[in-house]
């Protein structure tokens, strides 16, 4: 899978679960350690885990791996590095 595809792929899948503002960033050009940044608010830890479980099991069956995981739902950020797509789930307060 391109990387623009698995970056898309977490649009709609956060767009599914109801995330707002869903913004693709990209990086190529810009940044060697990735070519997308995907960010997007969750309203409650709850939903910030189920888009964060729902967006890994979607990439993994697209053949997209998880290198690592930062922070926590309760911390009102998590960081998803897929490589080339870097995802930033974030509590409203935390965006702001």
């Amino acid at each position: 899978m391109e990387p623009v595809e698995c970056a898309r792929l977490v649009v709609d899948v956060a767009s599914e679960k109801l995330a707002s503002d869903i913004v693709m960033l990209d990086l190529k050009g810009v940044a060697d350690f990735t070519d997308y940044f995907v960010v997007l608010t969750a309203d409650s830890p709850r939903q910030m885990r189920s888009v964060a479980e729902d967006i890994e099991e979607s990439l993994e069956k697209a053949g997209a791996r998880l290198h690592h995981v930062e922070g926590t739902r309760n911390s009102g950020w998590v960081l998803m590095d897929f490589g080339d797509v870097i995802v930033h789930i974030m509590g409203s307060q935390e965006r702001d």
